[in-house]
């Protein structure tokens, strides 16, 4: 049961949730035009009205750990905190539409570059570009340790949904519920070793393209053709334009950006070292901890990323629990694609 400090104030987050929207959409700026997504107006299908956002405006910086993180931070600054949080290849306008209607209800938003992405950089030249799962999970506690947030309602996609993950089961006091697209991500490098079916091996071709010196070479000469691709492939039914692409393709220039996505799958593959400060957390999710937190998963019924099946992961959850399909061709960048969506299944988990 929360506690009374955790509880939002209902009456409160509607009186404020008009200013808090005037505030999001300077923030933002944001166009008067709307776009259509499909499906209806079921709560497991993508809202046929939507707000577009053209930006999510300069970011803050903060020291934070080991790096100095660039944030966007829309909402009451009392209001119930949330952090969302991107993939790859992905930036902070994964939650372009979601960040302003979270504001617009009260809540405290917190949306940060991962490392290796946008205006986020790493404190000191002598520190690891180090892209393993227990380091960006480590770098969003020592955000919320610098932003004075104790606890909050998580919500993550691909990488971010992993990060997510980690944080609940490993931090479980500091988040009070989740949101996870595609469920339960927590991997090790043992489970790694093991092949799949050559059609599931197939969908992870970049992974292994990305262990050789020539994928290293190639994602660099061709960092924004490989990241279209991408996304081409993992939303096929996302008709996405060359502005809403090269918003975020800029964050892909940080100098860190290819350390960071290099080493992240060749952490997977074991066939690169991960830091010792990060060793005793590996070995806590090496043993796939069950998560008991309040958690929402979602899944778009058009998800052309490698993902698991629902059926697989709810056994992972042991608290309030709840699985959305998204209908209407949705695709891996679900939040972005599906805001309404993934906007009511925060509320919703917050309630929980």
């Amino acid at each position: 049961m929360d506690s009374v400090s955790d509880r939002i104030d209902e009456r409160r987050r509607h009186i404020i949730g008009a200013a808090a929207m005037t505030l999001a959409i300077a923030e933002l700026g944001v166009s008067t035009a709307a776009k259509a997504a499909p499906g209806g107006a079921d709560k497991t299908t993508a809202s046929a009205m939507q707000t577009t956002h053209n930006s999510v405006g300069a970011p803050k910086q903060i020291d934070a750990g080991v790096l100095n993180v660039g944030y966007v931070e829309l909402g009451p600054a009392d209001g119930a905190p949330v952090i969302l949080l991107h993939g790859w290849p992905y930036d902070i306008h994964t939650y372009v539409e979601v960040a302003p209607l979270l504001a617009s209800k009260g809540y405290r938003v917190i949306v940060p570059h991962l490392r290796g992405y946008g205006t986020t950089r790493f404190q000191s030249g002598e520190t690891p570009r180090n892209g393993q799962q227990a380091a960006i999970a480590s770098d969003v506690i020592a955000l919320m340790d610098a932003l004075g947030i104790g606890k909050a309602t998580i919500g993550g996609c691909d990488w971010g949904a992993r990060t997510a993950n980690i944080i609940a089961a490993l931090w479980p006091e500091r988040c009070k519920s989740m949101v996870s697209v595609s469920g339960y991500l927590i991997g090790n490098q043992q489970a790694g070793k093991s092949p799949l079916p050559p059609k599931a091996e197939l969908q992870w071709w970049y992974q292994y393209y990305f262990a050789t010196d020539r994928g290293r070479a190639g994602y660099e000469k061709y960092t924004r053709d490989f990241a279209r691709l991408i996304w081409q492939l993992a939303s096929p039914q996302w008709n996405f334009d060359d502005a809403t692409f090269e918003r975020s393709a800029a964050s892909f220039d940080n100098p860190d950006h290819v350390d960071i996505v290099m080493h992240n799958y060749r952490w997977r593959l074991e066939l690169a070292e991960g830091e010792a400060r990060y060793d005793a957390l590996e070995q806590r999710l090496a043993e796939a901890p069950v998560i008991s937190v309040p958690t929402i998963t979602l899944e778009g019924d058009a998800n052309g990323a490698p993902h698991p099946e629902a059926s697989a992961y709810a056994k992972m959850f042991s608290g309030k629990y709840e699985h959305r399909l998204i209908a209407g061709g949705i695709g891996h960048n679900l939040p972005q694609e599906a805001p309404q969506a993934f906007m009511q299944a925060i509320i919703d988990v917050s309630g929980m």
